[in-house]
């Protein structure tokens, strides 16, 4: 008998009951001749949470290999994008879980299901290259007019560095004094040993 699990969610626990999704999802099941492996639902969680309690225990238990399929009551109930989602059917696919949404009436064991998250998967593709043409053509665009890309660069006064830790200051005390990160402090001290007839101060990037 095939593994189900059963996911269903509710944006807010005033009012909104995940009863209905999981009754309709039990009868899909029941349909199906599967057994329940477990219900995990959230309640009162919003759907742009990409991290929630009930959806961590699921993936958790599907790596696991204590579930066969995935069943939910639609695709917005699961995953807060379509990026997700083809993420997770990603993972099911490897793990060899099926998954099915009932709303939407795709279930991956068909190949009907399949050609469907075929196109998702290119959808999602299509939408990753968009942000990253946006992404290049900002940074052409800011380069063009001159301005600075990447972290903003500081000012370290690599002698009173020196001082601190002939004191016996930490790396993480010295940064913590100057208000820079420890990072920038020890990038600060290794400029200056390459560099000790530099001035008292040494420009490095922030940390």
């Amino acid at each position: 008998m095939k593994r189900a699990a059963i996911y269903a969610r509710v944006s807010t626990s005033n009012g909104q009951n995940p009863g209905m999704q999981l009754e309709e999802i039990h009868k899909y099941c029941e349909s199906r001749g599967w057994g329940i492996a477990g219900e995990y639902v959230d309640t009162g969680i919003s759907g742009a949470k990409e991290r929630r309690p009930a959806l961590d225990r699921l993936l958790r238990d599907c790596h696991r290999r204590l579930v066969d399929a995935v069943v939910v009551y639609r695709y917005d109930r699961f995953a807060r994008s379509l990026r997700q989602l083809v993420n997770a059917l990603e993972e099911f696919r490897a793990l060899g879980i099926e998954f099915v949404s009932l709303h939407e009436g795709v279930d991956t064991s068909t190949p009907n299901g399949r050609l469907v998250f075929g196109i998702f998967a290119s959808i999602a593709e299509f939408e990753r290259e968009l942000i990253r043409d946006r992404i290049r053509s900002g940074l052409a665009s800011a380069k063009a007019k001159g301005k600075r890309l990447g972290r903003p660069r500081v000012v370290v006064d690599s002698h009173r560095i020196a001082a601190l830790r002939r004191a016996g200051a930490s790396w993480a005390k010295i940064g913590e004094t100057l208000g820079v990160g420890e990072g920038t402090v020890r990038r600060a001290a290794q400029q200056s040993a390459k560099n000790p007839s530099a001035g008292g101060s040494v420009t490095s990037c922030q940390a």
